[in-house]
């Protein structure tokens, strides 16, 4: 049965644990945050086990913070590195960069945790995503109190501004009159701002990056090559990207996994997925092991071109070899599958198999199914999403009420329309649902005879 989920008495989040083994979430607890007059039943918090139970909230900061203080507080838990970082990159997706700071030195003051290059990485990521370019470049530089200020900060500082779209502030710090460290001949710099333009999109930059790195005298390895191939792959000039992989055989260099990632996936769309085959089966007579993308390339090019089977023989493989399949995995089924029974076969296959669905997961599935007008197979994802302990956020949300407002339920749509404005999430404007912006608020117009 429906209900709503900020009516529920908080239990801490259906943990999932991770394994070959079919999910299962952690026993429930009977308590309320911050009251001694009712304690915890069960104590034996790990670092694992929190850290799942922040990731299961992480799309409502708030009471993932309640959560995280009241484990330490009532539980006398104590957080280490990871669990302050972990939930120092959910205050940062929802720009709760001040709390970060507190929590920062919180973690300073810490007997069992001390802040470290991933807890600055995470917030530099935060800062760029947020385009808080200055506040993270500040950061970077309050790094000399923490004795952190060195080339590792500085390459995940330019990482995060790449990874954001910042290339042209990251260059700026790289190469310009105010550089903070001489990076003219860095082959790994130089290899970061070549992603960030592949990131943008921007293919006339990444040539003339390119260019410009051998004019400079920059040694291109192996990563290098690796990453102006997925270039050419995805600026419609995958034929370029093979012509580098034999220029890079021709010069003995022995490819790793990653470039042979590349190389199957350029095959594939220029050549065809026999020939892509071919190449990894190449890549294992290299002694070149395939890891999980390896495996989620082949498939996805078997999914694309209608040979679910030899998909399935893939998948089959994955599951006997040492090569676990992973969520993407399972997504390369999910965007090619055109029957609601075979998705949901595979859906429950994946949870039986121990391989937890990320809210893309989620979304996908109930924009697919709402698109196609069937409604049951959507409720059966909502439910998962809940039964596993996983906070729905607005993409989810808005997914579900489309489909809801699709199949003419029109309370039942401003029903959840409401609970997730009561979760602080925004709600798309639908005509249906009589909703509009007023005053820069949102507003929906209720019917008060009801």
């Amino acid at each position: 049965m429906l209900f709503s989920v900020a009516s529920r008495r908080f239990l801490p989040p259906a943990t999932i644990f991770f394994s070959t083994k079919a999910i299962s979430p952690i026993p429930e607890f009977d308590f309320k945050f911050n009251t001694s007059e009712r304690r915890p039943t069960h104590t034996n918090f790990d670092p694992f086990t929190v850290r799942e139970a922040l990731d299961s909230y992480c799309n409502d900061w708030k009471r993932s913070y309640e959560f995280f203080n009241w484990v330490e507080s009532e539980c006398k838990f104590d957080h280490t590195t990871e669990t302050y970082n972990r939930m120092l990159d959910i205050l940062g997706k929802f720009f709760e960069f001040d709390l970060s700071w507190v929590l920062i030195n919180r973690m300073r003051q810490s007997p069992s945790a001390s802040p470290d290059h991933a807890t600055f990485r995470i917030l530099f990521k935060r800062y760029a995503l947020a385009h808080l370019v200055s506040e993270a470049i500040a950061a970077y530089e309050r790094l000399r109190e923490f004795k952190l200020r060195d080339e590792t900060s500085f390459c995940n500082l330019i990482d995060a501004l790449c990874e954001s779209r910042h290339v042209d502030e990251a260059q700026e710090l790289c190469f310009g009159k105010n550089r903070k460290l001489d990076c003219d001949s860095s082959t790994k710099i130089h290899n970061l701002i070549l992603r960030g333009w592949l990131k943008m999109g921007w293919w006339s930059k990444c040539r003339d990056f390119w260019e410009e790195m051998d004019k400079k005298g920059v040694r291109k390895d192996l990563h290098s090559y690796s990453i102006y191939m997925d270039i050419q792959c995805k600026s419609g000039k995958p034929w370029k990207a093979v012509k580098l992989y034999k220029e890079m055989k021709k010069k003995g260099m022995k490819l790793d996994v990653v470039a042979y990632n590349t190389v199957i996936h350029a095959v594939g769309i220029s050549e065809g997925v026999d020939f892509a085959s071919r190449v990894f089966h190449e890549m294992k007579e290299m002694g070149c092991k395939p890891n999980v993308v390896t495996c989620n390339t082949v498939i996805k090019l078997f999914c694309e071109n209608g040979r679910f089977k030899d998909a399935h023989m893939m998948l089959d493989q994955m599951l006997k070899r040492d090569c676990q399949p992973n969520v993407i995995t399972y997504h390369c089924f999910f965007r090619s599958l055109e029957k609601p029974k075979e998705i949901l076969v595979l859906f429950d296959r994946m949870i039986k198999y121990g391989v937890h669905p990320k809210m893309d997961t989620y979304v996908m599935l109930l924009r697919k199914f709402g698109r196609w007008g069937f409604l049951r197979p959507v409720f059966l994802v909502w439910n998962k999403m809940e039964e596993l302990g996983c906070s729905p956020n607005e993409c989810a949300y808005n997914a579900l009420i489309d489909a809801l407002v699709e199949k003419g339920m029109i309370d039942m749509a401003r029903k959840y329309d409401e609970e997730m404005v009561a979760k602080g999430l925004s709600p798309k404007l639908r005509v249906e649902l009589g909703t509009q912006m007023m005053n820069g608020g949102y507003h929906a117009n209720v019917n008060c005879n009801k």
